[in-house]
């Protein structure tokens, strides 16, 4: 398979998104109380729902950003680590500490016991 074919069948391939909107729903003090124990609740049919942000559940980023491009979650998970590992700049290494520079050793200190703490409103 030559480049040219390969790169015109990759073009052609559909990765579609899965969209998801995260909403801001007012509930009554039972609902909340459901929600929080079982980590899921039931709506009112035809109630209206506020949604907050809308983007895809794979690559994570807006509808408005990558509505008319492929998902690139389902490409690859490349933007989810910081781009291709070939190209990209390595982590800066930090200096050595200058020719005369000397360790100073600190005081002794207690890890345990009351000497390591001791709260001012218990103490009297």
């Amino acid at each position: 398979m030559t480049e040219q074919s390969t790169s015109r069948s990759i073009s052609t391939l559909n990765h579609p998104h899965t969209w998801v909107v995260a909403a801001a729903i007012v509930v009554d003090d039972s609902v909340a109380r459901v929600a929080g124990f079982r980590v899921s609740f039931r709506t009112k049919t035809e109630q209206r729902i506020d949604a907050l942000d809308t983007y895809c559940r794979a690559c994570r980023r807006p509808y408005a950003d990558v509505a008319k491009s492929d998902c690139a979650a389902a490409i690859d998970n490349r933007h989810r680590i910081g781009g291709d590992q070939s190209i990209r700049a390595k982590r800066k290494t930090p200096a050595p500490p200058p020719a005369g520079a000397k360790l100073v050793p600190g005081g002794k200190f207690t890890r345990y016991g009351l000497k390591a703490y001791v709260c001012g409103a218990c103490s009297t």
